[in-house]
Formats: C-alpha cells, structure tokens, sequence
C-alpha cells in the first residue's frame, strides 16, 4: 500500500513537481479561503476567479502560453473587476454581490471569446482547467512565491482581518486599518487565484482555496485550529487526486477538487464539530 503512494512520486520527475505545487498552493490558498467563508465572501471568490479569465485571455493573444504575460494579465484583470464591482455597488443601487455577479459573466464570456479567436480547442481546455502535471520551474517559483507572500502578508493583517471578520463596527471605531486590510486581503485574493490559476485553471483554481475551508469548519472552532485543518484537507486532496489521476487516468485538476468534494461532504456528515451523524443522537434524546 505505501509502495503504491509512493511509487510514482519516486519514478516520475513531472510527478514530484505536481507535488511540490500543490504543496505550496495548499499553503497559501486555503487560509484565503478560511477567511473568505468567516467574512461570508465565498461566491466573491468564486467570482472572482472566473474574472482573472480575460486579463490571462489578453496575456495568452498577446504572448501565447507566457507564464508572465498570462498571470500579469490575469492579475490585473481580477484587481479591476473587484475595484469596479466596489465602484459600482457605492455608486449605484446594487450590492456588491450583484455587480461582482455581472462583471464575472462578462469576464467569463469575454475571456473564452479571446482564447478561441487566437487558440485552439486544446488552448481554451488549458487556460479553463490547467495543466498540473505539466509545471516547469518558472510556474514553480511563481506558485512559491505567492504563497509565501501570502502567508507573510497574513501574518501582518491578521489581527485586524480576524476583527473585521466578528466585529467590523469595532474595528472602523477604533481603528483606520480597515479599509487598507480590506484591500490588501482581496489583492491576496487575487494573487492565489492567478497562482491556482498555473495548476488548475480559471474554473478550477477557487476549488483548492474554498473546499478545504468549508471542510475545515466541521473539525475545528478557533482561527488557528481552521487554517490548520483547511490547509491539510488541501494537502491530503492534493496527493490523492494526484494518484487517481495516476493510477484511473483520470484528468488530475478535476480529481483534485471532486476529492476536496468527497472531504467536505464526509466532514458533513461526521465531522467532529456539528457534522449530521453526531447531531443524531441528540435529536434523539432532546425528542
């Protein structure tokens, strides 16, 4: 059974490199996620990522499958659509929920327009889902980069992150920080989707950094206990969606995120807190 799990990763070097990425995206995105789902922001980060599609769209016309031109792209296009989401919600009688709705369909249908005027049908399945196995240095190094920039930048915000996710009141009284760590926290946002966006596509990338998160609330209360559980949930999906691809060949991105499924909704069911087989017996006895 070991030699099974570990088999692959010792044979084949694009194995080993899938690893690593998904190592360090598990790293940085699901702690993102944690705070998305406590600030009740979860769909914004799903739209999110589908708006980073037509600035990495733009990148792919301009300088075909470029690491640089595609996350720059992809980077600028998302920070414009969470800016002109805000905009349009203090401006205009639509929540912000709404506007981020509309832009990210716009996004949505502008970005595969552009990828299917200048690529081919293989061209759009890359940028839609990614190509994990297919990782090179560069996109190595950009992945790490943006975690660990993730993970310091969190360490600096965190304290009035986790105030503006029980108490934003309190915090706008009794401090200014709120409005910057608000921006700095969706520029984080940001970053992790275009760095999920290398292994796992604009579809695919919110998966690793929401699924993993919602897991996480069934086995732990406090901050530190969430993040923990959500980055292992992440992990542990990570390496089993890598050997079902390995061994079922399968395509890996969509096994990776069917298993942080499978995760959640086990966790649903007899996750350690409030998970529906535990709540059981006690409608049993309250009855």
């Amino acid at each position: 059974m070991i030699d099974a799990v570990i088999q692959p990763f010792v044979e084949f070097a694009f194995m080993r490199r899938a690893l690593v990425g998904l190592l360090a995206l598990s790293l940085g995105a699901p702690p993102i996620g944690v705070f998305l789902m406590l600030r009740r922001m979860s769909l914004m980060g799903d739209a999110m990522s589908h708006a980073i599609l037509p600035g990495a769209a733009i990148g792919f016309l301009l300088g075909g499958l470029s690491l640089f031109a595609m996350s720059l792209g992809g980077f600028v296009a998302g920070i414009a659509v969470a800016l002109a989401a805000g905009l349009v919600a203090r401006s205009t009688i639509l929540r912000e929920d709404a506007s981020l709705a509309a832009f990210y369909l716009l996004s949505l249908a502008l970005g595969v327009m552009i990828v299917s005027i200048r690529g081919s049908n293989i061209d759009l399945l890359h940028v839609l889902f990614g190509t994990v196995l297919a990782l090179d240095d560069a996109a190595l190094m950009l992945v790490a980069a943006i975690s660990t920039l993730s993970l310091a930048v969190l360490a600096i915000i965190y304290r009035p992150l986790v105030l503006e996710c029980f108490d934003p009141q309190f915090l706008r009284s009794v401090s200014r920080a709120s409005s910057p760590t608000h921006l700095l926290f969706l520029v984080l946002v940001v970053l992790n989707l275009v760095s999920g966006f290398q292994a796992l596509g604009t579809l695919l990338a919110v998966g690793i950094m929401l699924l993993p998160a919602v897991t996480a609330r069934f086995w732990a209360e406090d901050m530190s206990g969430l993040i923990a559980a959500a980055v292992l949930a992440a992990f542990a999906a990570s390496v089993a969606g890598l050997l079902l691809s390995y061994y079922a060949n399968v395509p890996t991105g969509p096994a990776i995120i069917l298993l942080s499924g499978v995760g959640y909704l086990t966790s649903m069911l007899v996750g350690a807190r409030d998970g529906l087989v535990w709540k059981l017996p006690r409608k049993h006895l309250e009855a």
